[in-house]
């Protein structure tokens, strides 16, 4: 596809030679001959500089810098996903149902449904149009999908839960698995069943491995459009909201509530029973304890440093509530201390007058 008609596809202007072909993205480094790539962060400018691709997609503030062929966009980033989406479709299997798949009769399959080998599907299934289930796949009772949704090989959804449309599940994940749910007696540990459903809205993406529990009593719910990473544990009655998106090795424990909008960044690890406000931000290997109340950008991790210098600064925090502790006892000192010099200021000339005279 030629450079002008992309961007007269995704409404944007370009410069340099609008005729030169386009075939396949790639990165500044590697890119050639017929591939297009982008830039957006500065680090990255050596190899803007040296970059061989046909055309690249910038920004109309680094366009005015860039003497080749650009594509330019408000966005370079969601520029880039469009035109790869285009250029690199995904690939759709024909619709049909592999003889070693067991499905049982009570099943629902609305047109061009795929169902990979040896997958089971189990009574009162409904399977949406255009849903594609990999090899392996376990959908088990009553589970129900809507239209267009993806589900990859060996994944399993357990009894009851819900997807809607245009879901997709990366291989390996499960979905409603029992919740993490015991009741003490004595040295003992005794199951609380977990009778909730996972309910999952249209347009959620779920990465491989990933596992989300079913609701103790009521349900999980990830809201529509939101995105999950790879190896992510969500407990048993959380709910994430709209168009949220949560990166790899992610904990959330039970019954904790994410707004929408919200950007989790790898290895949060988060309290059960908390509420997260919608737009919020928490960069990588936070532990988030506590309410988060207002929208924000949120940290909680010590950054590297030298092996020395960290093992000093570990020894210092041992020692932080001891020093707390003497500081304030130093303060009441200093408080005391300032209280007895003024008490033992000799009088100024005015205020003997004034106590002579009164």
């Amino acid at each position: 596809m030629q450079l002008a008609q992309l961007a007269e596809l995704f409404s944007l202007s370009y410069q340099g030679d609008g005729s030169v072909e386009v075939l396949r993205v790639a990165t500044l480094a590697k890119a050639g001959v017929g591939d297009i790539s982008f830039f957006t962060n500065a680090k990255y400018r050596s190899q803007l500089i040296s970059t061989q691709a046909s055309a690249v997609i910038l920004s109309p503030q680094e366009a005015q810098r860039w003497s080749g062929n650009a594509l330019i966009s408000p966005n370079p980033h969601l520029s880039y996903a469009q035109i790869a989406q285009l250029l690199h479709p995904a690939y759709v299997p024909s619709a049909m149902i592999h003889p070693s798949a067991v499905i049982d009769s009570t099943v629902v399959l609305d047109a061009r449904v795929s169902i990979g080998a040896n997958a089971v599907i189990e009574a009162n299934v409904r399977l949406g149009s255009g849903c594609m289930i990999g090899a392996g796949v376990v959908i088990a009772r009553n589970v129900v999908l809507g239209s267009d949704c993806w589900i990859g090989p060996n994944v399993t959804i357990l009894h009851d839960c819900l997807l809607g449309n245009r879901v997709s599940v990366e291989s390996g994940t499960v979905i409603g698995s029992e919740g993490f749910g015991w009741a003490k007696s004595g040295n003992a540990w005794i199951k609380v069943p977990q009778l909730g459903r996972v309910v999952i809205g249209d347009d959620v993406a779920i990465g491989a491995n990933t596992c989300i529990d079913r609701g103790a009593i009521e349900d999980t719910i990830i809201d529509r459009g939101a995105k999950l990473d790879n190896l992510i544990q969500v407990a048993h009655n959380v709910r994430i909201g709209e168009d949220t998106a949560i990166a790899g090795t992610v904990g959330i424990a039970g019954s904790t509530q994410i707004g929408a909008r919200c950007t989790i960044a790898g290895k949060v690890g988060i309290s059960g029973h908390l509420h997260i406000a919608d737009d919020v931000h928490i960069t990588a290997m936070t532990m988030i304890s506590s309410d988060i109340q207002r929208a924000g950008v949120y940290s909680g991790a010590v950054p590297q440093d030298e092996n020395a210098q960290w093992r000093k600064n570990a020894a210092r925090f041992r020692q932080l509530d001891s020093l707390a502790k003497r500081i304030i006892a130093l303060e009441k000192q200093l408080a005391a201390l300032n209280i007895t010099q003024e008490a033992d200021k000799p009088a100024l000339d005015h205020e003997k007058d004034d106590a002579q005279n009164p």
